[in-house]
This record gives structure tokens, C-alpha cells and sequence, in this order.
């Protein structure tokens, strides 16, 4: 299978290339930064310029795009600018879309559990209430329906938090947990922000299986089974790797009144099972994590 990646450096693609370049034709691609794409068949490439990505499309002819590339920062700092989010995020989506459809390719798109409304409970299901707070969810929900309103030929995933260790520059805020404890230093933990963690390996490893299933047309809850607090896997992490919990400060969204408020969008991953993707338990792909550090 010939298989187009963008944010082929980001802190999932590089999983993605490594997994799926065991099996599959790659073609993956980066912007600022190379990660370990110069490892596999990449090119450097601007997302935005649409005349290089349908060269893309014409010369490798992908069966299936995974589409990963987004301007992620929740506060977007004084380089970026809101335009530039609504570029990346909603229009190059739409175009990929369009080229998909054009070229008779599968598009899976990573959007994220930020979409939910994080006040109505736990375990939200695919047709709960969407009430995006911040500027990346709310485009990425703008790209999701820009992908609907194309073609049906899609598989999209609402990537619950990716925890584990970044490849290359890329990082996550559970690998700036680990060193501070294990470096014996405090860290600030939310104790009211509730997600359904899932490990950036074992993401990758479902994706891969995910392309080996007739599924199209399909919104798909895209995380781990169990629903925690960053508190509460800051404190599997200390039972597993045996750091002192002590170290963990508590602390409440109130306490960051910058950061848009997500109480509670831990998902229901039923119809994620259904199609027999069975992700490990949390406590399991901590384990991993650990032991394939880099």
C-alpha cells in the first residue's frame, strides 16, 4: 500500500513512519523540522502550496493519506498568527480532501477529543455535544466537516491525549513529567481534567491495523480504555516507574485561567472495538512506553 503522511516530524508521525514504513510504501513529509524523516522517502513541503501537493498526488498516487499535520498549540504564541491556523488547519484539509477524492484515495484524519463539550460527562460517545473552546479545536472540527462535505471516503479519529516519548525534537508533556520525577523534582498536575489517555506507540500500532479494515465515512473515538486524570496517570506512572508521588503538586483548571477550560472529554471507544481495534489497558502501554524509551 502506498501511503501519504504530512507532519511526518510531529510527535505521532514519527511513530507512523517507523511503523508503517515496515509494510508499506511511504511517502511522508515535514516542514521546519526533518525529525526522523530523513530515515525514510520525504520531502520537505509547505502544505499550503497546492500546486507541490497535487504534484504529489500525481507522481506517488497514494492509496491511503494520513493526514496528522496541524498548527496544535492550545495558546498560539506571537509568530503564528489566527489566519495561519485557519490556513493549515481547515484549508489544507479541505484541499487534501479534494485531491483525495480526485485521486481515489483514503483520507484518515487526526482531530481530537478537544472537540467535545467538556462539561457533559464522562465516556462521551461519537454523537455527544461539540462545543470546541479553543482555536485548534475549533478548527479542527472545521476540517472535519470540510472532509464530510467532500467525499465519504474518510476515516476520522478523535486522537484522545498522546502520552509517551518524543522522537528527535519532538516532546509531550507526560516525557516533561518523567524527567522531572525521575529527577526527583515537583510537578504540577491537573486533578480535574479528565481524558482517555492513549500511548503514542500504540496509536501508531492501531492506525497501521486500521488500514488492513474496510472502514469509510467514519467518525471514530480514537483513545485508550480508561478514563484518568493527568493526575491520576501522573500516579501510574509513579507505581510503575517508581517515582515518589510526592513530588505531584495538585492543581485545578482555575489555577490557569489562561488555558481554555476542558473539564471532563474522556470518550466511549465502543465503535474503536468494534472494528476490532482493541487498545491495551493504560497501566500496559505505560509499561511500553518506559521500556522504549529513546
Amino acid at each position: 500500500m502506498k501511503i501519504f503522511i504530512t507532519g511526518g516530524s510531529g510527535f505521532l508521525g514519527q511513530y507512523l513512519n517507523r511503523v508503517l514504513s515496515e509494510k508499506h510504501q511511504i511517502l511522508t513529509t515535514f516542514y521546519s523540522h526533518t525529525g526522523n524523516c530523513k530515515n525514510y522517502n520525504s520531502l520537505q513541503l509547505d502544505l499550503r502550496n497546492l500546486a507541490e501537493l497535487r504534484k504529489i498526488f500525481i507522481n506517488f498516487l497514494p492509496d491511503v493519506v494520513i493526514h496528522t499535520a496541524a498548527i496544535s498549540d492550545t495558546i498560539l504564541n506571537s509568530n503564528v498568527s489566527t489566519k495561519e491556523v485557519y490556513e493549515i488547519n481547515v484549508n489544507v484539509t479541505e484541499e487534501l480532501a479534494k485531491l483525495c477524492q480526485e485521486f481515489n484515495a483514503k483520507m484518515v484524519y487526526t482531530s481530537t477529543d478537544l472537540v467535545y463539550a467538556g462539561y457533559r460527562g464522562s465516556y462521551l460517545k461519537e454523537d455527544a455535544k461539540l462545543i470546541p473552546v479553543s482555536l485548534y479545536a475549533e478548527t479542527k472540527l472545521m476540517g472535519e466537516v470540510k472532509i464530510r462535505q467532500v467525499f465519504n471516503n474518510y476515516i476520522i479519529l478523535r486522537t484522545a491525549l498522546l502520552f509517551g516519548f518524543g522522537l528527535n525534537h519532538s516532546r509531550s508533556h507526560f516525557q516533561y513529567l518523567y524527567e522531572q520525577l525521575r529527577n526527583n523534582k515537583p510537578v504540577k498536575v491537573f486533578i480535574d481534567q479528565f481524558r482517555s489517555p492513549i500511548s503514542v506507540i500504540e496509536a501508531a500500532r492501531l492506525i497501521d491495523n486500521m488500514l488492513d479494515r474496510n472502514i469509510n465515512g467514519e467518525i471514530i473515538n480514537f483513545g485508550g480504555p480508561e478514563r484518568v486524570s493527568r493526575y491520576e496517570l501522573a500516579e501510574r506512572l509513579c507505581d510503575i516507574a517508581g517515582f515518589d508521588k510526592k513530588l505531584l503538586i495538585k492543581i485545578k483548571l482555575d489555577d490557569m485561567p489562561e488555558l481554555p477550560k476542558v473539564e471532563d472529554v474522556s470518550m466511549n471507544i465502543d465503535k474503536l472495538k468494534s472494528f476490532d481495534l482493541i487498545p491495551k489497558q493504560l497501566d500496559e502501554m505505560i509499561k511500553e512506553v518506559i521500556k522504549n524509551q529513546n
